[in-house]
């Protein structure tokens, strides 16, 4: 798969690059990106490193591409999102973003450029990207439900997470559904 580079003006993506392991690393080390993702905990600049050298270059092989998340082109890195593919014609979307960046549809402006991507024919052609987050994650429950993922359920110890099973929340958006908010997410889901 050849790598690509998205934009709108509000956001850049970019493959991440040596110079962004040293922010890799910080951001990763935050509790709050630890919490709801599965990266090492200590992350170390090393975990880093392999992340840019080794699985990035790899997974835009594999149908699995990774971005860094920019304000505009050759910035520094905010944050990251990257969609793994799991069957033909899908792939499940991940991302997380910096603590500070947080509240300003960042990471909104992010998925939606990556969805755009990943049904085009021209990019993934894909028909389903599906969301999983786990439970009570409602910051990104709140992104993907905003871009029209459709609530699918809950998936009890359904999520790894360094040696333990967490249940999960799933939601899908297919290429045909409206890239608007979706409704009838649980009460749970939103905070409410």
């Amino acid at each position: 798969m050849r790598e690509a580079s998205l934009g709108d003006g509000a956001v850049w993506l970019s493959l991440p690059v040596e110079s962004d392991i040293d922010a890799i690393t910080a951001y990763c080390r935050h509790s709050t990106i630890a919490e709801w993702t599965t990266v090492p905990v200590p992350y170390v600049r090393t975990d880093a490193q392999k992340f840019v050298v080794d699985v990035v270059p790899a997974g835009w092989s594999a149908r699995t591409p990774t971005w860094a998340i920019r304000r505009r082109e050759n910035a520094p890195l905010i944050g990251m999102v990257s969609l793994h593919e799991i069957d033909t014609g899908a792939a499940e979307i991940g991302f997380w973003l910096a603590p500070k960046q947080r509240g300003q549809g960042l990471m909104s402006t992010a998925v939606r450029l990556v969805c755009a991507y990943a049904f085009a024919p021209e990019g993934m052609g894909l028909v389903r990207v599906e969301w999983r987050g786990f439970v009570g994650n409602l910051a990104s429950a709140a992104v993907v439900r905003r871009l029209g993922f459709r609530y699918e359920g809950m998936l009890r110890r359904a999520g790894p997470q360094r040696g333990r099973m967490r249940d999960i929340w799933i939601a899908g958006r297919l290429d045909t559904d409206p890239p608007w908010p979706a409704a009838d997410w649980p009460a749970e889901t939103v905070g409410g």
